[in-house]
């Protein structure tokens, strides 16, 4: 090293960075990076060559997570109501016909239950009790109003061996007329009498209400007193007890009463309150093992309009939860006594009880406590 390098001074004024004295010092630190404050001094892994240095975090997106999950349950419910609606049955019970009655208050619906065979194989005829006979007859007919707006529902059972004038048969028993003509007769027969519009209708048979009771796992019914049926194929002890298809079906046909038809009535009712409370329960509802069968016993039990679909089901549901739970008005047509058609027992109405029972429902007026059977 020359002494002209050697004795050149700083420039800077001060001693130079790795310089000690006359000579230049490889290990000295700089003082600058010294004075640091330690928090500011790099850390291990944050310095310019760490993987992923300064990239942002990733943000969990909870929002778009929960928002891929409702639409795929939607999705699922929404494919479900349109496999139930294509799996109903349908037929053209409402087909309108010269003359027919004009639109009345409320939402009117009739229920029948047809004693029809259809579907059943031999074995299963055996096990329900249900017989050979061909075709289809009915052993259920009511009437279902809901108030517009809202309201109490009212249930009126019209019973099968009534007396009432059949469009173009002249008089005959009601469900005479649903023999004769079907669906679309029975339906004009009833609008006709009653003087009630029908907007919605709704039949199951045997084999449609056994599976429904059987898919939601039985239901419970008090009995007054036991019931001994041979041609029903019950026998049903005293006091509560749990029903399965079988047993509910032998109940709500059974005739082996001192009132006959009138008590079946009253059954029929009871025994479609206790499986509605059951089928819409959340021990149905949130149980996968009960709620499928559900689904599929009702897309293959009933038989509807061509303009009834899976949603007005679960208005009649609605429906019928509420007077099951004691929020509506049951009864039956009211009548005056007994007599004789064609050789055949028939039951005859109240004409003047009856006019102004259908008429408060015609008008959606409550009905008048006193127009009600038992």
């Amino acid at each position: 090293m020359s002494d002209w390098s050697a004795n050149q001074p700083n420039r800077r004024g001060a001693t130079g960075r790795g310089r000690r004295g006359n000579g230049y010092d490889y290990y000295h630190r700089d003082s600058r990076s010294s004075d640091r404050n330690p928090s500011q001094r790099q850390q291990p892994g944050t310095g310019p060559g760490a993987a992923g240095a300064g990239a942002p975090r990733k943000k969990k997106r909870w929002g778009r997570r929960i928002g891929i999950t409702l639409l795929v349950i939607v999705l699922l419910l929404v494919g479900l109501v349109v496999y139930v609606d294509s799996s109903l049955q349908r037929t053209g019970a409402l087909d309108d016909y010269q003359g027919r009655v004009d639109d009345t208050a409320g939402t009117n619906w009739l229920l029948v239950g047809s004693d029809s065979r259809q579907g059943l194989d031999e074995s299963r005829r055996e096990e329900l009790s249900a017989g050979d006979a061909g075709g289809r007859r009915t052993d259920t007919m009511m009437m279902l109003h809901v108030p517009a707006g809202g309201g109490d529902p009212s249930l009126i059972s019209l019973p099968r061996d009534s007396s009432v004038p059949i469009p173009g048969n002249g008089r005959n028993k009601l469900n005479a007329a649903f023999a004769i003509g079907g669906p679309q007769l029975l339906v004009r027969t009833v609008e006709n009498v009653t003087g009630v519009h029908m907007d919605h209708y709704a039949e199951i048979g045997l084999g449609g209400f056994a599976s429904l009771v059987e898919s939601v796992g039985g239901v419970e019914m008090c009995l007054d007193q036991p019931l001994n049926d041979p041609k029903a194929g019950i026998d049903l002890k005293q006091g509560c007890q749990q029903l399965d298809g079988q047993q509910a079906l032998g109940f709500v046909r059974s005739r082996a009463y001192p009132e006959g038809d009138l008590q079946r009535i009253e059954n029929q009712r009871k025994l479609l309150g206790a499986l509605i409370d059951k089928a819409t329960s959340p021990a149905t509802l949130l149980n996968p093992l009960r709620v499928f069968p559900l689904i599929t016993a009702t897309g293959d039990t009933f038989l509807l309009d061509n303009g009834d679909h899976v949603w007005h089901l679960a208005g009649l549901a609605r429906a019928m939860g509420g007077i099951s739970s004691g929020n509506g008005v049951t009864g039956t047509v009211p009548i005056s006594g007994f007599g004789t058609l064609n050789g055949q027992s028939v039951v005859k109405w109240d004409s003047s009880r009856a006019s102004r029972l259908f008429e408060a429902i015609a008008n959606g007026q409550p009905i008048p406590e006193e127009t009600l059977g038992g």
